[in-house]
């Protein structure tokens, strides 16, 4: 008697799946590579915020480059920014700068009018970075909403 067996193809990670889902509800015609796709990079800090890592995340946020993206992508990106933001920063002086759909910056106080900037999407500046409070118009407190 023997035995049939049968090739069966490796099941793919949830990693993988996951990917999937978002090329399907997002697309991935885009010509970025698929690796550095806005959903992608989202989905990356996500995976950062759940496993503890809370700067690595904010870092993926500073990184994304959501020019190309998509409304949906740039409001998920602004929402998921904004919750880690506030669960990271901690500083309830902490405000936020929103010059546009998809851009933000929560900035705390450093010296007499000037701010740290903290945490950064879609921005050129970088956490560190100093800034004058004079130049920014429209400053929220990061713990009362910040929402637009």
């Amino acid at each position: 008697m023997t035995a049939a067996t049968t090739a069966t193809a490796p099941r793919p990670t949830l990693e993988e799946l996951v990917d999937r889902m978002i090329d399907a509800v997002f697309g991935d015609d885009t010509p970025t590579p698929p690796s550095t796709s806005p959903a992608r990079g989202i989905h990356e800090a996500r995976r950062l915020r759940r496993s503890g890592d809370l700067d690595a995340a904010l870092a993926v946020f500073a990184d994304i480059d959501l020019s190309s993206a998509t409304e949906g992508e740039r409001r998920w990106a602004y929402a998921e920014f904004l919750g880690l933001a506030r669960r990271q920063i901690g500083d309830v002086r902490a405000q936020l700068y929103n010059p546009g759909i998809g851009r933000a910056a929560v900035l705390t106080p450093c010296d007499e009018g000037t701010l740290e900037v903290r945490a950064v999407l879609g921005m050129r500046w970088r956490p560190g970075k100093v800034v004058s409070q004079r130049s920014l118009r429209g400053l929220k407190p990061l713990d009362k909403g910040g929402a637009s």
